[in-house]
């Protein structure tokens, strides 16, 4: 069972990694100004959003130094410019052009939300997931493909200070969402299907007689 679902990942790593463009982050470069503890859980080294235009789902997947343990404090923003955003307040801390008009809230335990639509996230090892559908996400202006895109883990949610930000992905900037070629959705549909396919011949061996 375990080769099985290992093939069938294979398919989809390779479906999801090859077009993808996944903004990188230094590992340890937790902001000066920042006062908390430097937990590798709150310091981000890989960021990327991708645009299912066929399902209309932004797909985020963010990479931390380390582990992801909800027992140490902390969580993590996603701002996202869907046309109208601004440059927010983060000046004083050395990041002046982090601009957003929606937050998509992860916590570290996979609950999760955007304005009041909860979400969840899939949290594992030192990587989570989530998906956020483009209804929650309407356009004030920008086409999907051109919302800019930012996470920053803290210690704590507003109205503590700036000061428990621990970093920026990308660095005083935003990234926008890659759209995977045809191909590489089909090659991530044809993954499922193949360990679809191994697992029904797993259960016809099992169920005919000896």
């Amino acid at each position: 069972m375990r080769r099985v679902l290992l093939a069938g990942a294979a398919f989809m790593a390779l479906a999801v990694a090859a077009p993808a463009h996944a903004v990188t982050d230094p590992v340890g470069d937790f902001l000066p100004t920042y006062v908390g503890p430097q937990d590798a859980d709150l310091d981000v080294t890989e960021f990327l959003v991708t645009f299912n235009a066929a399902d209309s789902v932004f797909n985020i997947r963010a990479t931390m130094a380390g582990d992801i343990d909800p027992s140490n404090p902390g969580l993590y923003a996603i701002g996202v410019n869907t046309g109208t955003g601004v440059i927010q307040p983060f000046a004083n801390i050395g990041n002046p052009n982090v601009i957003f008009n929606q937050v998509v809230v992860v916590t570290k335990t996979g609950a999760s939300f955007l304005g009041a639509n909860l979400l969840t996230a899939n949290v594992f090892d030192n990587v989570f997931t989530i998906s956020v559908p483009l209804a929650l996400l309407p356009s004030t202006g920008f086409a999907p493909t051109e919302y800019g895109w930012n996470i920053w883990p803290r210690l704590a949610p507003p109205p503590s200070g700036n000061d428990v930000i621990s970093d920026f992905a990308p660095n005083n900037a935003t990234m926008t969402a890659t759209v995977p070629e045809p191909a590489a959705w089909a090659l991530m549909i044809g993954g499922f299907a193949f360990v679809g396919g191994l697992l029904r011949r797993r259960s016809l061996r099992a169920a005919l007689p000896v």
